[in-house]
């Protein structure tokens, strides 16, 4: 069986992960086992951090939906209920963007829901 040279794949894999931790911290941009370790974490925190910006999102389209609708003598839960009585399809990220940059707009949603 003829010898096998591993050296260059093993160096592409090793500069593959370390082209990751371009701009870390100490060891964890050079060395391939800091760098390995690292990655785990940074991925795993990316990733949780993708759903926790949804979440976010949401509670601020609530808020700012909840301000507008008060001012309008409603409750949030109320509002949000007569839409869904009335089958209005509109989502909190669209009834939030009226309320901040339309608010007549909004007012009208309001009053159809009343």
């Amino acid at each position: 069986m003829p010898r096998v040279k591993r050296g260059v794949i093993a160096h592409k894999r090793r500069e593959k992960t370390l082209k990751y931790t371009k701009g870390y911290r100490w060891g964890r941009k050079t060395k391939e086992r800091a760098a390995k370790e690292a990655l785990l974490h940074a991925w795993t925190h990316a990733f949780r951090g993708r759903k926790e910006k949804k979440r976010a999102y949401r509670m601020l389209w609530s808020v700012k939906i909840n301000a507008l609708v008060r001012e309008n003598g409603l409750s949030y839960s109320k509002f949000i209920a007569a839409l869904k009585k009335n089958k209005i399809e509109l989502d909190r990220k669209i009834l939030a963007d009226l309320a901040e940059n339309e608010p007549e707009v909004f007012k009208q949603v309001v009053a159809k829901v009343k």
